[in-house]
């Protein structure tokens, strides 16, 4: 596998990220750069370790994982896009409190979108690639797209008004659909 594919694969992996991304920057909730920090670099480190967890997983279990990531993506992004969708019914005060940088809500947003790289990390073991350069560029690009997603958020958000926080829930469970919908 060369690095042009390498790359692709990383982009692709990002997608999900990327629009996630978005939506947070969209919602006004996140804050600073220290918040910008952690989003992207936790995108990063998910999207770098799935893989590396899957390749590790390797074909001993490559048909339980495949069986249950996507109901698991789902269930994530389904319960974090809800919330989003009634937090955006709430008074401002109401809703400043979940900044998608901290807590439960980065920890589901990072593992729901990164459960499509532990399925990249199963396959790149079963065609025995070494699996520490494509887990770099995944992180890194990924890293990159999200801090990308943010701004492109921001700027959103600045234009279409304070409600784009029901529309970065809606984008959440469509992504959450997309994923179970590609694996059914």
């Amino acid at each position: 596998m060369n690095t042009p594919e390498i790359i692709l694969i990383a982009i692709g992996l990002a997608m999900d990220a990327f629009a996630v991304s978005i939506a947070a920057g969209t919602s006004g909730k996140l804050q600073g750069k220290r918040g910008i920090f952690r989003l992207s670099f936790h995108f990063g480190l998910f999207q770098a370790l799935m893989p590396l967890l899957g390749w590790l997983a390797g074909i001993h279990i490559a048909h339980l994982i495949r069986a249950v990531d996507h109901w698991i993506a789902f269930a994530l992004l389904l319960f974090v896009g809800v919330r989003m969708i009634r937090a955006s019914f709430q008074t401002d005060a109401e809703t400043f409190q979940a900044d998608p940088s901290r807590g439960m809500s980065l920890v589901m947003l990072s593992v729901a979108t990164s459960i499509d790289a532990l399925a990249v990390g199963l396959s790149l073991a079963m065609i025995q690639i070494n699996i520490w350069y494509p887990c770099a560029m995944i992180g890194i690009i990924t890293a990159m797209l999200s801090v990308t997603g943010i701004f492109a958020g921001r700027y959103l958000g600045k234009k279409i008004g304070p409600r784009m926080e029901f529309i970065g829930g809606v984008i959440l469970i469509l992504i959450g659909l997309k994923i179970l919908a590609s694996h059914l």
